[in-house]
C-alpha cells in the first residue's frame, strides 16, 4: 500500500517528529483496515464516496470533529504523497469538506494564583522539589510544550544571556528569552545536581535515578502543585503554555511575537488567544464606562 514509503519519506525528508509519525500511521492504517473490512476498493483504488463513508462510521463511534479532521489531514498528505510519486492520478481527499471545529477559548489560570505558587514557595528544598519548581517555572516563563521541554540538554540552557534553545515541531529550533528569576532556581538546581552526581547525563531535567524525565511525571508535578492555588478542572503542561500565551496578550505583547516564542507556523494557531484578551476588555469596558 505503499504506506511504509511515506513514513519512510515524512520521517527523513519532513523530520517529524516520533509522535506525528504515530499518528500518521494510525490513521492511515485505520482507514485501510476499513477500506479491507468492508470489502470496498483497496485504498489505492478508492474514490471521496468510501472517504465519506468512513467519516460517517468515525461519527457514529463518536468521535469529534477535531480528531476526524486530524485523519482527514493525514489521508490528504499520503495521497499528495502518492499523487507525486505517480501512484495515483488524483487526489480524493481534495473533494471532501472536513467537518467544522468550534473553536474553543483556551482555559488558563489567573495572574494572581500563578504568583501566589512562587510567592508561598511551597516546594521542598530537596533536589525533586526545586527540580519540581524549575519545571513549572520553564514552563509558565517560556510557553513551550511538553515534549519541548523534556528534551532540554544542558547545552540548550543560556544563563548568562537568559535563553532556552528548544527544538519544536517539524525539528524547528528557536530561541525563548526567559526571566532573571528562574536563573535563581536554575542555578539551585545544578547546585543539586552536582551533589547528586548526576551532572554526566547530558538532560537537563532529571529522575533521582540520573534518567531523563518522562510524560507522565511532568504531569503528575503539574497537577500536584496547580491543585494548590487553582480549582481549574484540567491542569497540565499545556494549560501553562495557554497561561503564557494569554499573559503575554494581556499585558499587551504583539501577536506575531507570540507566535515566534510559541513556535506556530501560522499566525492562526496565535489568534485564539486574542479572544481571551477581548474578554478581558469587554469587563474594563463594563467597570469603566458610565452607560456599561
Amino acid at each position: 500500500m505503499h504506506k511504509d514509503l511515506f513514513l519512510e519519506y515524512i520521517e527523513i525528508v519532513k523530520k517529524y517528529s516520533k509522535n506525528t509519525l504515530m499518528s500518521y500511521d494510525c490513521d492511515i492504517t485505520q482507514f485501510i483496515d476499513y477500506c479491507n473490512k468492508t470489502n470496498q476498493s483497496s485504498a489505492i483504488e478508492l474514490n471521496h464516496r468510501i472517504v465519506r463513508k468512513w467519516i460517517v462510521s468515525l461519527m457514529l463511534k463518536k468521535n469529534s470533529n477535531k480528531t476526524i479532521n486530524r485523519k482527514i489531514s493525514s489521508l490528504k498528505s499520503y495521497y499528495k504523497f502518492l499523487q507525486k510519486r505517480g501512484i495515483i492520478k488524483t487526489n480524493p481527499i481534495n473533494k471532501i469538506v472536513l467537518p467544522k471545529i468550534e473553536k474553543k477559548i483556551p482555559l488558563f489560570i489567573k495572574e494572581k494564583e500563578i504568583e501566589n505558587l512562587f510567592i508561598y514557595d511551597i516546594f521542598e528544598k530537596t533536589f525533586e522539589g526545586v527540580r519540581d519548581k524549575l519545571i513549572l517555572e520553564i514552563l509558565y516563563s517560556t510557553g513551550i510544550r511538553l515534549t519541548e521541554l523534556i528534551n532540554i540538554t544542558n547545552k540548550n540552557i543560556d544563563i548568562k544571556n537568559k535563553t532556552i534553545k528548544v527544538t519544536g515541531k517539524g525539528n524547528k529550533e528557536r530561541l525563548i528569552p526567559y526571566p532573571e528569576k528562574l536563573n535563581k532556581t536554575l542555578k539551585e538546581y545544578i547546585s543539586f545536581r552536582k551533589q547528586m552526581l548526576l551532572n554526566d547525563n547530558v538532560n537537563l531535567l532529571l529522575t533521582k535515578k540520573s534518567k531523563k524525565v518522562y510524560a507522565k511525571l511532568i504531569h503528575r508535578i503539574v497537577n500536584k502543585y496547580l491543585n494548590y492555588i487553582t480549582t481549574i478542572e484540567k491542569k497540565s503542561p499545556h494549560i501553562l503554555r495557554h497561561t503564557y500565551a494569554t499573559h503575554m496578550m494581556n499585558n499587551g505583547a504583539d501577536l506575531n511575537a507570540i507566535k515566534e516564542l510559541l513556535g506556530h507556523s501560522n499566525l492562526s494557531a496565535t489568534q485564539i488567544y486574542t479572544h481571551n484578551t477581548f474578554e478581558k476588555l469587554k469587563k474594563n469596558y463594563k467597570q469603566a464606562h458610565p452607560r456599561a
